[in-house]
């Protein structure tokens, strides 16, 4: 009797796990623009992933979607639910997401995870993408890049706030500077802190003068969450402290370095060193 109602037990398993295989092909086949679904080109599928799956279950318990992703241990960049309820879901639930609304929310290229619960009178699916920063590019290209959009900037005048800049002389590059632009972006990253101030109680200009950098004027700027070099420059122009930065033509070179940690807050750090030396 013991082996057979486990025999049956383990036949429901077998059933239920084919199922859900089913369903997440469904899906995928609904993303990839088959169906109803207009084509959707190059999208790649979606691919299951527990946490998510344990997060559906709880939004079907009513539970709410942040609260479940958080409880689940999964950190998301993006995420978002649907549901179908009624009797024979199980059945119809192809048919049923082929509807515009949900093929639209299947075909979003932001999200590339996605978890189901599903029992005789409810679906839910969450689809989400992992929060994985990156800047996408090596230190050394980034900072290129940095320092190019700083001397397309400085190349105009420009209100920092309240205060009227002129055009500046672009910037050089400085190697000392941008290492320590690097081990303060790592420090911040590594320690999960956004501050001008280091954990060891140092300011910028400690920092540059113990490594070696003899300077008459420095100054800094930090950014945290941007993964791109663009998106670190814009932001700083926007800032009235650390435009001025930007723009004031004392300096005459500069550094600039990211970190990135996963584990972070934010993700990637940016550190941005100015002097003009002795």
């Amino acid at each position: 009797m013991r082996v057979r109602i486990l025999t049956c037990l383990l036949l429901l398993a077998v059933c239920f796990d084919a199922a859900a295989s089913d369903l997440y092909a469904a899906i995928n086949r609904l993303r990839a623009g088959e169906g109803n679904c207009a084509v959707a080109a190059g999208l790649p599928p979606l691919m299951p992933q527990a946490a998510l799956e344990r997060v559906a279950g709880d939004l079907a318990r009513g539970a709410e979607l942040q609260q479940s992703l958080t409880a689940a241990g999964y950190r998301a960049t993006k995420s978002s639910a649907l549901s179908i309820r009624g009797d024979g879901v199980g059945a119809q639930a192809e048919r049923m997401l082929e509807k515009q609304s949900a093929c639209r929310q299947l075909q979003d290229a932001a999200v590339t995870e996605v978890g189901v619960y599903r029992d005789a009178r409810e679906l839910w699916i969450v689809m989400a993408a992992p929060f994985a920063p990156s800047v996408g590019e090596s230190e050394q290209a980034a900072g290129q890049r940095v320092l190019d959009l700083v001397n397309q900037a400085r190349a105009t005048p420009r209100y920092c706030g309240n205060t009227r800049f002129n055009a500046a002389r672009p910037l050089r590059w400085n190697d000392t500077l941008a290492e320590v632009s690097r081990l303060h972006a790592e420090d911040m990253a590594r320690y999960n802190y956004f501050s001008h101030g280091g954990r060891d109680g140092s300011n910028p200009a400690q920092r540059v003068e113990r490594a070696g950098y003899r300077y008459r004027s420095t100054g800094e700027n930090i950014a945290a969450g941007q993964m791109k070099p663009e998106e670190a420059v814009a932001g700083w122009i926007k800032s009235p402290g650390h435009c001025a930065n930007l723009m004031n033509p004392a300096f005459t070179e500069m550094g600039v370095a990211f970190a990135v940690d996963p584990g972070s807050e934010l993700g990637v750090y940016w550190a941005q060193e100015f002097g003009r030396p002795r």
